[in-house]
């Protein structure tokens, strides 16, 4: 058999799943732990509006917090606001059985923030993008 091979930049829903479904299906055989991916979002939203301002976005499995993103508008920022949210999500990582975080900024976002709450830089990727690097940072719980 030779198999086929597509390239597409609108891939199917269903076909994104089996594919997902066999890594995690490798991964849980390889590993000997399932795969206990469980979501964690804090949202800021506008009082009166209910209008979502900002949030934190990650989620945890095999024992570490994993934070995909954290945003707060400008004028949200420098209030102890952003280190609220990052406490609240490392609590809730303590509570179900986390031991790290870990989680990636560019050069031209938050690299001092994280540092200054006990992240530590673990690898660097040069130049991406062109003209600036992204950090991997980690922090023990």
């Amino acid at each position: 058999m030779t198999p086929k091979i597509t390239l597409t930049d609108a891939p199917d829903n269903d076909m994104l799943k089996a594919l997902v479904k066999k890594l995690v299906d490798f991964n849980k055989i390889s590993s000997g732990r399932p795969h206990d991916y469980r979501s964690l979002t804090i949202f800021v939203t506008h009082p009166d509006s209910e209008e979502i301002l900002g949030g934190l976005w990650g989620g945890t499995s095999y024992s570490y917090l994993h934070i995909e993103l954290l945003y707060l508008p400008e004028d949200l920022r420098g209030a102890g606001l952003g280190r609220q949210l990052m406490a609240q999500a490392e609590q809730e990582a303590i509570q179900r059985g986390c031991r790290g975080v870990w989680l990636d900024t560019f050069s031209f976002q938050a690299r001092g923030f994280y540092e200054r709450l006990g992240y530590i830089v673990f690898g660097t990727f040069e130049d991406y993008p062109p003209g600036h690097s992204r950090f991997f940072l980690r922090k023990d719980l």
